[in-house]
This record gives C-alpha cells, sequence and structure tokens, in this order.
C-alpha cells in the first residue's frame, strides 16, 4: 500500500515521528511530498501534494500535517474524493476510518506530543472500514455533498 506524507513547517519534527511509527508496517510504502526544513511554506499546497497523490490513485492514503493539523484538514476536505480527519486521539482515529473510511489523517505538530502521535498513527492504520449498509449509505451522502 502507498501512503503520502506531507507537512508545513509547523510539523516537521512531527512528521519524521510519523515516518518512523510507518516503518513498522512493511507492507507500507511512504510517499514524502515535504516540507523538508522550518521555513514558512503554505499548508493549502502542501494538502493539495497530498492528495494528489490519492485522487490520483498514486497513494491509497495520506497524511497532513500542519501546526493545528486544522488548517491543513480544512484545505484537504476541499479536494473531491478526499475525507480527511483531523485526530487528536485514539478513539477518534479509530472511528474515522471505521465509520467514515477516513483516507486522509491530519493531525498538529503544535498540538501533540509524539508518543500520542504515534498511537494515532497505529490505530487509524490497523483500524478497517467496517463497510457495512449504514455507514456507506452516510459516506454516499458525503459524496453528494462534494457533487452539489
Amino acid at each position: 500500500m502507498k501512503l503520502t506524507i506531507g507537512s508545513d513547517h509547523g510539523a516537521v519534527e512531527l512528521k519524521e515521528t510519523v515516518k518512523a511509527v510507518l516503518a513498522e508496517y512493511p507492507d507500507i510504502e511512504v510517499n514524502d511530498v515535504g516540507t523538508f526544513g522550518t521555513t514558512s511554506v503554505d499548508y493549502p499546497d502542501i494538502a493539495e501534494k497530498v492528495c494528489a497523490e490519492i485522487t490520483s490513485g498514486r497513494s491509497e492514503w495520506g497524511i497532513v500535517l500542519c501546526g493545528t493539523g486544522i488548517g491543513i484538514s480544512i484545505a484537504a476536505n476541499k479536494i473531491k474524493g478526499i475525507r480527511c480527519a483531523l485526530c487528536n486521539d485514539v478513539f477518534s482515529a479509530k472511528k474515522s476510518r471505521e465509520h467514515n473510511n477516513a483516507n486522509v489523517l491530519a493531525m498538529g505538530g503544535r498540538v501533540l506530543g509524539f508518543g500520542p502521535a504515534e498511537e494515532i498513527v497505529r490505530a487509524w492504520i490497523e483500524t478497517p472500514f467496517s463497510n457495512d449498509e449504514r455507514h456507506n449509505r452516510r459516506i454516499g451522502k458525503i459524496t453528494a455533498l462534494e457533487n452539489r
């Protein structure tokens, strides 16, 4: 499986921590689209790069990071076909996959400590979509809103 990750300058350190967690999964190939330093960049540009990899089919999932995770998750959710979940705890990470089939995880480098972020990533990666009628119906309604 391919996963694309990207961060703005406010979450470069967290991105490296997340990449170390992803390395625990031999079946995940990670594509890092930047940024690679602390020089200021605009998080919508990073969200667009990550999400373009998903919408093109080159990646199945993405992880986007900025200072709070808020701005980059808003930007990601503007892109058709993206269901980005901002998660600050393990429960939300699990439910974003199980109920919403989230294809992008967002977190904040200035909000989360490395330990909690590591656990959130593991929970998100390891939780499958329930694929039941109720959740499929709701995702269909989300897609219908997106297509209006």
